[in-house]
């Protein structure tokens, strides 16, 4: 758990901030790496991937998700000639600061390969170097997604620029018990107000955590009266004028929250565990789909429903991003590839291998490919992703992030 103090939590995030700093001074640009690691067709890449080992680094609390990259990802990518290893990481920002230590150091086959990625993460690595650009366009299976898509033209307001391959969607969610929740909340405001009405049955986890952070981010739009009245690139002079209302409703929630806001959960699944053993009647997530196995398998309640707000809530997209300092650069573009096709992608999708939304745009298959997805059952929890996506809201730059982060630890943490 996130308890009040301060001290502790800014000096852990001044430091991790620090180090993505001092290296964006002085590292080079982009896929400026010197190696021998460049290809002119897609032969060739499948030529030099075969034997090679791909480590990809990702978040290892999702169980789902594990499995999913243990009993799919990794057979197909040794059918084709590829040995991909699962690192499991606490954070995201733990593989980054791993490459840019390299890139600093000037490794040309370091420890990360593939990194699940995007957000401030990818716009930090973006900027100092971490992530090889211009490889996505080489992947056949690219010519399966929609290159107008604005969820994968933009991550969090920094262009992809090829820099990291679409993997899925997701759509910020707000999840309850229907059973203990019986006057539910249409709106973000109303959603405050019932935490305010019922004292100690909700709370969210503590910024600069994932889902925590969108949360405030949620608030932050609905304080002022939606997103198209935050402007979506960052400005110190923006952020001075509309945070302030943002800071003083979460001041104003605290007392109302969890343990009376003294303590927040450290991560999502720690709300999730409360939302499991009933201590709190919402959770929050970005990846929804994955609710109808954890309903079927009894970790949630049978009355656990998905709150759709009327206003909306913030959508985005995954992806895989290929660290600047691999060795095994076409290797990765293999695995990157496979995890784009059909086959895997629907297999991603169905709700009791990991339920995740597909990034491919269903018009650019056959027929044959289609009906794959159409067979996935419709779940008797989520709705469906176009549902769940109606009036969705967009991201705010990658450079809002940490600030608002920053700001809820010293005004609303720290209180």
């Amino acid at each position: 758990m996130i308890t009040t103090n301060p001290r502790r939590a800014v000096t852990a995030g001044a430091l991790a901030l620090g180090l993505a700093a001092s290296l964006a001074a002085c590292s080079a640009p982009a896929g400026d790496a010197a190696d021998d690691q460049e290809y002119g067709s897609w032969e060739e890449v499948l030529e030099a991937a075969d034997g090679q080992t791909v480590r990809l680094w990702m978040y290892g609390g999702d169980e789902q998700g594990n499995a999913y990259i243990d009993s799919e990802l990794i057979p197909a990518a040794a059918e084709a000639g590829v040995t991909l290893e699962r690192v499991p990481i606490a954070d995201t920002p733990d593989a980054l600061n791993r490459i840019l230590s390299e890139v600093q150091a000037g490794e040309t086959d370091g420890e990360v390969d593939l990194v699940w990625v995007n957000g401030n993460n990818f716009g930090t690595g973006k900027e100092a170097g971490a992530w090889e650009c211009g490889w996505t366009d080489m992947l056949p299976n690219m010519a399966l997604t929609d290159p107008d898509d604005p969820l994968l033209q933009d991550d969090f307001g920094t262009p992809v620029d090829g820099c990291e391959a679409p993997w899925h969607k997701a759509q910020f969610t707000f999840v309850y018990n229907s059973d203990t929740v019986t006057d539910v909340p249409s709106s973000m405001e109303e959603l405050l107000d019932w935490a305010r009405a019922n004292p100690g049955r909700f709370t969210y986890p503590a910024p600069p955590d994932f889902t925590g952070s969108v949360f405030v981010r949620e608030v932050l739009y609905s304080v002022n009266g939606g997103y198209e009245n935050v402007p979506l690139a960052f400005d110190q002079a923006d952020f001075d004028e509309v945070t302030p209302a943002l800071y003083e409703e979460l001041q104003d929630l605290a007392p109302s929250l969890w343990r009376e806001g003294a303590t927040y959960p450290q991560d999502s699944n720690e709300l999730n565990e409360l939302f499991a053993n009933g201590e709190v009647d919402f959770t929050m997530t970005y990846g929804p789909a994955t609710l109808t196995e954890l309903v079927a398998n009894g970790t949630y309640p049978a009355g656990t429903k998905v709150l759709t707000l009327d206003e909306g809530t913030v959508g985005n997209a995954s992806f895989l991003g290929l660290a600047s300092t691999s060795g095994s650069k076409a290797g990765a573009m293999v695995v990157a590839n496979i995890a784009l096709s059909v086959e895997q992608q629907v297999a991603k999708a169905l709700p009791d291998t990991w339920g995740q939304f597909t990034v491919l745009d269903l018009d650019q298959l056959s027929e044959e490919e289609r009906a794959q997805f159409d067979a996935i059952p419709e779940s008797p929890v989520v709705p469906a992703y176009d549902v769940l996506s109606e009036n969705a809201n967009p991201e705010l730059a990658s450079g809002w992030v940490s600030p608002i982060d920053e700001g809820w630890r010293q005004q609303v943490l720290a209180r």
